[in-house]
């Protein structure tokens, strides 16, 4: 469905002016948090993992830009607890599609460990690592791995500056409050100098300017963090304002976010498509807001509809700054032939009004 004259007339000249103040146009990416259902669904974890696969292959052949997946623990909340495994398993089967984690959890993990296992991701796929890093916020997870939320963000600092320097190849010590270690040398290191890109992940929107101040890019879920659209702009733009004020690009600074799509030839049949999906999704994530797929739709912190729906959507985070719209669109067990249509259709109708507004803007 080609986007509508009306619709173009009204969001293209806004978008085409902002573009020429940012220097961005929004890309568009897959991600999953792969949460699972063995109780209500009858799909086992290694047929979830193999559609997972599948989606990853249609994604590149599709033309998206990357494909990312969520790291969880001891919850069908998300049943990869190890995305550098499964990451590895992509990159055998496609060839040009970036593919992230997002996020891998620092203070789970050993960091050097996590150096040697996400730079051996780099290397399989040929160079195509994303790494969105965050210091986690499920409490069960905290206490399957005996860890203090309260030192999370300490700890997170620890692993962060020690995978860095992992990953120079240069052999380097590292003493502090939760890690030590002796001189050590990975003998395996990231294809991507002087290291993959990295983002990190937030829950809270005044976290914002202390990534830009890193001149790292930003990993947000407006599902679960955003209140309005006023709100979401400001945290944007102060970290995009601490990220230049550090030294950085503006053009440098990206902003990632993921938020539940699905798209069908109209917009009442995406919408009936995504309900018991996206119902399902809503009544079992810990610890979240629990709010009825009406309210979503209206705040839009999802997208469900027709492609023009989809775009206006996407205009919209556009417009508040944000770059990489990650689709959200394995969400709630929602099967995977409607996974792969929607997708094919976002990729045909939505993708290339952005691409030529990108052309136009260059």
């Amino acid at each position: 469905m080609p986007e509508s004259a009306e619709l173009r007339s009204l969001i293209e000249p806004a978008i085409l002016s902002d573009v020429s103040q940012t220097g961005s146009i929004m890309r568009f990416g897959v991600i999953s948090v792969v949460d699972h259902y063995p109780a209500e669904l009858p799909r086992t974890t290694e047929q979830f993992y193999n559609e997972l696969l599948d989606q990853v292959v249609a994604a590149e052949t599709l033309g998206f830009d990357s494909f990312w997946v969520a790291e969880h623990h001891f919850h069908e909340y998300g049943v990869v607890p190890r995305p550098a495994v499964w990451l590895a398993a992509a990159a055998q089967r496609t060839r040009t599609i970036r593919l992230g984690a997002a996020v891998a959890v620092l203070p789970f993990d050993n960091p050097v460990r996590a150096a040697e296992d996400y730079a051996m991701v780099d290397i399989i796929s040929g160079g195509r690592l994303l790494l969105a890093v965050g210091s986690g916020y499920l409490e069960h997870e905290f206490n399957g791995f005996c860890i203090d939320a309260n030192e999370k963000r300490q700890r997170f600092d620890e692993c962060l500056e020690i995978m860095l320097r992992a990953w120079t190849g240069e052999k380097f010590s590292f003493q502090g409050t939760y890690h030590n270690v002796p001189e050590v040398s990975l003998n395996v290191t990231p294809l991507q100098r002087p290291q993959p890109p990295i983002a990190v992940g937030i829950l809270r929107n005044e976290a914002a300017p202390f990534v830009g101040a890193r001149k790292l890019s930003l990993m947000m879920i407006p599902y679960a963090g955003m209140e309005s659209f006023a709100e979401l702009s400001d945290a944007v733009r102060f970290y995009k304002e601490s990220f230049c004020r550090s030294g950085g690009l503006q053009e440098d600074a990206s902003v990632f976010f993921g938020l539940h799509a699905h798209c069908a030839p109209t917009t009442a049949a995406a919408r009936a498509e995504a309900r018991e999906a996206m119902d399902r999704y809503v009544r079992t994530r810990l610890y979240a807001k629990q709010r009825q797929i009406e309210l979503l739709i209206e705040k839009d912190l999802v997208a469900f509809g027709d492609p023009d729906e989809i775009i206006r959507v996407a205009r919209r985070y556009e417009l508040a700054g944000l770059t990489d719209f990650l689709i959200i669109a394995n969400f709630g067990g929602l099967p995977h032939k409607q996974v792969l249509a929607s997708l094919e259709l976002i990729s045909k109708e939505v993708l290339p009004v952005f691409r030529k507004a990108d052309k136009s803007a260059r």
